[in-house]
């Protein structure tokens, strides 16, 4: 009895541990994760991907904690901001094209939206897009790749490499400099975009010049230690990443394959990579672990953690000053590679 008592007493002081050690939301962010409660959307995991598509987004959060202030600024910097058709794997499919006020021909970075290879949109991820166009001094291609479960995988990998080579042929005709390529994306679209550069180099075509890769999809182990403290975070959590997988995998098996499970690719002769992590965020410990596999095989890679955010706090810079701090940094390391 002793024993069980005892064994029951160091379980429950673990649980507290735990407990203890799970990160919060600082002020600012609290506000959006509150406004995103707010509009009642509901579980991702327990929706159809379509229903899932139609759920409030934290971009709609921050819209409304916006909704006071003049938001006329949005077009202010830029040149032109069109919506255009460009070729994916199997046809064509949407982008839109960032061009900021300067002289061309200008860098161009290719941005990939996250949402799990399932949700999300160029629209959804437009905020990212427009801050690394104004701040890195870029035209930014921001891509609508095909979506799960309708396009499994690798239909999003494909498109991402499409859409890619169709920028290195076609920079000149928008004002971009094809020497000055680089490739970004948040979440699953981190993934795609650190994809992109390795399918780039083993394809022998025109390497990008840097990767921004922005609390990447970068392992199929759904075990870690941020994964154990962030299983219940907002925005996202453990059963939507378990949700995203199922919808985009033909099977589970497929969650080995290297693309998914980037942490055991070959990251040999890879551009200058950024890698932004969160520290509420399921996907916080392989974020980091993708640094040090890649440090490790000679890539020149920046590193930075941000505390007291979740995942998807990239794009919130009007209301979340460690945004605007990560922008600012992925900016900088940009410009750097140009």
């Amino acid at each position: 009895m002793k024993i069980l008592i005892a064994t029951m007493t160091l379980i429950s002081l673990a649980a507290v541990s735990v407990a203890a050690d799970a990160p919060k939301t600082n002020s600012e962010m609290k506000k959006v994760i509150t406004e995103l409660e707010k509009k009642g959307g509901k579980p991702i995991a327990e929706l159809t991907a379509e229903e899932a598509r139609q759920q409030p987004t934290p971009a709609d959060a921050v819209k409304s904690l916006m909704s006071k202030r003049d938001n006329k600024k949005s077009q202010e910097g830029f040149a032109k901001i069109e919506d255009r058709q460009i070729s994916g794997a199997q046809g064509q499919i949407p982008a839109r094209i960032y061009t900021p006020e300067g002289k061309t021909p200008m860098p161009v970075i290719v941005f990939y939206h996250g949402g799990g290879w399932v949700i999300g949109s160029k629209d959804v991820y437009d905020g990212s897009a427009r801050a690394i166009a104004k701040q890195a001094k870029a035209i930014v291609v921001s891509v609508d790749y095909r979506l799960a479960p309708e396009h499994k995988f690798p239909a999003a990998h494909e498109d991402s490499f499409a859409a890619y080579k169709w920028v290195v042929d076609n920079a000149k005709s928008f004002g971009g400099n094809p020497d000055k390529i680089a490739v970004a994306g948040e979440s699953a679209g981190g993934n795609l975009a650190l994809n992109v550069a390795i399918m780039a180099r083993d394809g022998k075509i025109k390497m990008p010049v840097h990767a921004l890769v922005v609390y990447p999809v970068a392992s199929s182990a759904m075990n870690t230690e941020s994964y154990e403290i962030n299983k219940d975070a907002k925005p996202l959590n453990k059963p939507m990443m378990s949700w995203f997988m199922k919808n985009y995998l033909n099977t589970m098996d497929e969650a080995k394959d290297t693309r998914i499970n980037l942490i055991a690719a070959n990251f040999k002769g890879l551009p200058e990579t950024t890698i932004i992590t969160a520290q509420i965020d399921p996907l916080q410990t392989e974020g980091k672990e993708l640094a040090d596999r890649m440090k490790e095989q000679g890539v020149k890679v920046n590193f930075k953690n941000y505390n007291g955010v979740t995942h998807e706090f990239f794009g919130m810079a009007a209301v979340v000053d460690e945004a605007a701090a990560a922008q600012k940094f992925a900016a900088s390391e940009l410009k750097q590679s140009f």
